[in-house]
Protein backbone atom coordinates (compact mmCIF):
# COMPACT_ATOMS: atom_id res chain seq x y z
CA UNK A 1 0.00 0.00 0.00
CA UNK A 2 3.04 2.30 -0.05
CA UNK A 3 2.31 3.49 -3.61
CA UNK A 4 -1.25 4.35 -2.62
CA UNK A 5 0.05 6.24 0.42
CA UNK A 6 2.49 8.18 -1.78
CA UNK A 7 -0.34 9.25 -4.09
CA UNK A 8 -2.63 10.22 -1.21
CA UNK A 9 0.18 12.25 0.36
CA UNK A 10 0.90 13.96 -2.98
CA UNK A 11 -2.73 15.05 -3.32
CA UNK A 12 -2.88 16.28 0.26
CA UNK A 13 0.36 18.25 -0.14
CA UNK A 14 -1.07 19.87 -3.26
CA UNK A 15 -4.24 20.78 -1.36
CA UNK A 16 -2.41 22.18 1.67
CA UNK A 17 0.32 23.99 -0.27
CA UNK A 18 -1.25 25.29 -3.48
CA UNK A 19 1.92 27.20 -4.38
CA UNK A 20 3.91 23.94 -4.44
CA UNK A 21 3.88 21.67 -7.48
CA UNK A 22 3.10 18.23 -6.08
CA UNK A 23 3.40 15.42 -8.64
CA UNK A 24 4.13 11.70 -8.31
CA UNK A 25 5.81 9.24 -10.61
CA UNK A 26 6.57 5.55 -10.94
CA UNK A 27 9.27 3.72 -12.91
CA UNK A 28 7.19 0.90 -14.34
CA UNK A 29 9.08 -2.37 -14.43
CA UNK A 30 12.78 -1.63 -14.49
CA UNK A 31 15.60 -4.13 -14.46
CA UNK A 32 17.14 -3.51 -11.05
CA UNK A 33 18.33 -5.79 -8.31
CA UNK A 34 15.27 -5.18 -6.10
CA UNK A 35 13.19 -8.18 -7.16
CA UNK A 36 16.18 -10.41 -7.77
CA UNK A 37 17.61 -9.72 -4.32
CA UNK A 38 14.25 -10.44 -2.67
CA UNK A 39 13.94 -13.70 -4.61
CA UNK A 40 17.49 -14.69 -3.73
CA UNK A 41 16.86 -13.98 -0.03
CA UNK A 42 13.70 -16.10 -0.13
CA UNK A 43 15.82 -19.10 -1.09
CA UNK A 44 13.52 -19.98 -3.98
CA UNK A 45 15.49 -20.86 -7.08
CA UNK A 46 12.28 -20.78 -9.11
CA UNK A 47 11.50 -17.21 -8.03
CA UNK A 48 15.08 -16.19 -8.66
CA UNK A 49 14.99 -17.70 -12.16
CA UNK A 50 11.60 -16.13 -12.91
CA UNK A 51 12.65 -12.62 -11.92
CA UNK A 52 15.96 -13.03 -13.71
CA UNK A 53 14.12 -14.02 -16.88
CA UNK A 54 11.56 -11.19 -16.67
CA UNK A 55 14.30 -8.65 -15.94
CA UNK A 56 16.10 -9.80 -19.09
CA UNK A 57 13.06 -10.06 -21.39
CA UNK A 58 10.31 -7.70 -20.21
CA UNK A 59 11.77 -5.00 -17.99
CA UNK A 60 13.17 -1.75 -19.25
CA UNK A 61 16.62 -0.55 -18.22
CA UNK A 62 17.11 1.17 -14.88
CA UNK A 63 17.98 4.32 -16.86
CA UNK A 64 14.62 4.17 -18.66
CA UNK A 65 12.93 3.57 -15.30
CA UNK A 66 14.41 6.84 -14.04
CA UNK A 67 12.91 8.86 -16.90
CA UNK A 68 9.46 9.39 -15.31
CA UNK A 69 11.18 11.05 -12.34
CA UNK A 70 13.22 13.31 -14.62
CA UNK A 71 10.10 14.08 -16.69
CA UNK A 72 8.13 14.97 -13.54
CA UNK A 73 10.95 17.26 -12.40
CA UNK A 74 11.41 19.24 -15.62
CA UNK A 75 8.30 18.91 -17.83
CA UNK A 76 6.52 22.22 -18.32
CA UNK A 77 2.76 22.18 -17.94
CA UNK A 78 2.40 19.58 -15.19
CA UNK A 79 -0.07 20.37 -12.43
CA UNK A 80 -0.35 19.28 -8.83
CA UNK A 81 -1.99 15.88 -8.77
CA UNK A 82 -0.40 14.70 -12.01
CA UNK A 83 1.04 11.19 -12.01
CA UNK A 84 3.83 10.25 -14.43
CA UNK A 85 4.76 6.74 -15.54
CA UNK A 86 5.67 4.68 -18.61
CA UNK A 87 3.40 5.00 -21.63
CA UNK A 88 3.47 1.35 -22.71
CA UNK A 89 0.94 -1.41 -22.02
CA UNK A 90 0.04 -1.69 -18.34
CA UNK A 91 2.52 1.15 -17.68
CA UNK A 92 5.33 -1.42 -17.51
CA UNK A 93 7.74 0.14 -20.02
CA UNK A 94 7.81 3.09 -22.37
CA UNK A 95 8.45 6.79 -22.62
CA UNK A 96 7.16 8.83 -19.69
CA UNK A 97 3.73 10.47 -19.85
CA UNK A 98 0.88 11.47 -17.54
CA UNK A 99 -0.92 8.33 -16.40
CA UNK A 100 -4.22 7.65 -14.66
CA UNK A 101 -4.50 7.75 -10.88
CA UNK A 102 -6.70 5.14 -9.20
CA UNK A 103 -9.91 6.55 -7.74
CA UNK A 104 -9.08 5.36 -4.22
CA UNK A 105 -5.92 7.51 -4.31
CA UNK A 106 -8.08 10.62 -4.74
CA UNK A 107 -10.08 10.28 -1.51
CA UNK A 108 -9.58 13.60 0.36
CA UNK A 109 -10.71 12.20 3.72
CA UNK A 110 -8.23 9.32 3.58
CA UNK A 111 -5.49 11.71 2.42
CA UNK A 112 -6.14 14.05 5.37
CA UNK A 113 -6.05 11.10 7.80
CA UNK A 114 -2.78 9.88 6.29
CA UNK A 115 -1.30 13.37 6.67
CA UNK A 116 -2.34 13.54 10.33
CA UNK A 117 -1.03 10.04 11.01
CA UNK A 118 2.28 10.88 9.33
CA UNK A 119 2.66 13.94 11.56
CA UNK A 120 1.78 11.88 14.61
CA UNK A 121 4.19 9.04 13.82
CA UNK A 122 7.09 11.36 13.01
CA UNK A 123 6.35 13.58 15.99
CA UNK A 124 6.65 16.62 13.74
CA UNK A 125 4.00 18.83 12.21
CA UNK A 126 4.62 19.55 8.55
CA UNK A 127 5.02 23.33 8.56
CA UNK A 128 3.89 24.70 5.23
Amino acid sequence: QSKLANLLFMFELGRRAPDVLSVACHPGYSSTNLLGAEAKESGSRLREAFWGWTNATIAQSSHAGALPTVYAAVKQGLSSGDYVGPSGPFEIVGAPKRVRVAKKARDPEVAARLWALSEELTGEPFAL
